[in-house]
């Protein structure tokens, strides 16, 4: 298996190498987080026909050809807010290229929206559905491998889905080809460190590990995505293609196994309850891990759910200063904006107000630099009230006469806002639907 992406906006042609030098049975594009998904809902509030990874297109353009001449299945949640429009399009393309008798399998089931009610409880905010006020724009569980799975029986050359748990795009092929059973726990954990390792495509690769004079990595200009040669019995080799940059050892596979895992003794996903705390790692030469060790136990009883709702309008507003007093002048700046939209204005909305080079990546800590000479503010508010976002925008352009001095470069923006908060939901209630499309 190769992994074509890792996020959303991933290169492409690493993916192309991939698929047209990679000897792969599966390439899997991973695509959509939580912010992404909103973005697709929000789309498809606009036009229902859109609501897809806005890259589908071109990546199936470009990539298609290479899956059919070397018999190579692509697996991608792409689809996003909006599978079914997503299968249309790749079957349309692949007609336009003439892969004739190409078969495409459209996964859905992760809209679950009809299943939330007033006492639906968000365990961020620690509230109710009732007690949150806002309007749900949509809701989506994270499925697991089985309904790839049915799609890659039916023998589809290409399956779109929505929202897919990540390590389950790469676990479906495996349960496939090697004709494991869903309820083969030992293996499904197997399968899911597997797949852990390769859904950030280049981060296994050495792309998000490389830190110059820490953490050295060469050629990250010619970063090569991740391949998994795997066996039946879910023992693996991590590697990449020759000729490509970055690298495979046995820190940057330690570094990706541990990502965004809060407890490598139950990472639960919805086809198991994996546990990666007796994972073995092996170096077997240049750009070889070899992994093993990882198994798992029964898959939790209930899917989480990403509940997005209306946020009315972010506006963002910036400009920037430079030189001598440059972070004082920035202060201030903030300082007028923030009054003048509160006594102007009226405005009572939360207002935030960074200063990009001195805190804006830490904001909760608070100032961590002194003596910036280069300086950009970005003050912030999300509001129902399209008129509040126009006010903020106004008053920082309005610096740029009004003072304080130097202030430059000025850009806003207003767009239309979802917010996501995530629940659960008994996964009785929940089963994936399958259509095909035949070119």
């Amino acid at each position: 298996m190769g992994t074509g992406a890792g996020f959303s906006a991933d290169r492409l042609d690493p993916a192309v190498d991939l698929a047209r030098r990679g000897n792969l049975n599966a390439i899997v594009f991973e695509c959509l987080g939580e912010r992404t998904l909103a973005a697709g809902l929000r789309e498809k509030l606009v036009d229902p026909s859109l609501g897809y990874n806005p890259l589908l297109e071109t990546r199936m353009r470009t990539i298609l050809p290479f899956c059919r001449a070397n018999n190579t299945c692509l697996i991608t949640n792409m689809g996003a807010a909006n599978p079914l429009a997503a299968g249309n399009l790749v079957a349309n393309v692949a007609g336009k290229l003439g892969l004739q008798g190409m078969r495409i399998a459209v996964v859905t089931g992760d809209d679950v929206t009809d299943l939330l009610n007033d006492n639906t409880r968000l365990f961020e905010p620690g509230c109710t559905l009732k007690d949150f006020e806002q309007p749900v724009v949509g809701a989506n569980a994270y499925l697991g491998a089985e309904g790839i799975v049915q799609a890659l029986q039916q023998k589809a050359d290409v399956v779109i889905t929505g929202r897919v748990a990540d390590p389950s795009l790469f676990l479906a092929p495996l349960q496939h080809f090697f004709e494991w059973q869903y309820n083969d726990w030992m293996r499904a954990g197997a399968g899911t460190m597997i797949g852990h390792l390769m859904e950030c495509a280049a981060q296994v690769t050495g792309g998000y590990f490389a830190d110059p004079g820490y953490k050295n990595v060469d050629d990250l200009v010619s970063v090569g995505f991740p391949i998994a040669e795997v066996q039946p019995d879910g023992t693996a080799i991590i590697t990449k293609l020759t000729g490509t940059g970055g690298c495979v050892d046995l820190r940057t596979v330690k570094e990706q196994l541990l990502y965004e895992v809060h407890d490598p003794a139950r990472y639960l996903t919805p086809d198991v309850t994996a546990d990666f705390s007796s994972a073995r790692l092996n170096s077997e030469g240049v750009n070889r891990v070899s992994i093993s060790g990882a198994h798992g136990t029964e898959r939790p009883q209930e899917l989480k759910v990403t509940v997005a709702f209306d946020g009315g309008f972010l506006g963002e507003a910036e400009l920037s200063y430079a030189g001598p007093g440059a972070e004082e002048r920035a202060r201030m700046a903030n300082e007028i904006v923030d009054e003048r939209l509160r006594h102007v204005h009226g405005i009572r909305t939360t207002l935030r107000c960074d200063l990009i080079g001195v805190s804006s990546l830490h904001h909760t800590l608070g100032q961590y630099e002194m003596g910036s000479k280069d300086v950009r503010i970005r003050c912030a508010i999300r509001t129902p009230d399209r008129n509040e976002a126009e006010n903020l925008l106004w008053e920082v352009e309005s610096l740029l006469c009004c003072g304080p001095a130097g202030g430059g470069g000025y850009r806003g923006n207003i767009q239309s806002s979802v917010l996501t908060y995530s629940t659960f939901v008994d996964r009785a209630q929940i089963s994936p639907r399958l259509d095909i499309l035949d070119v």
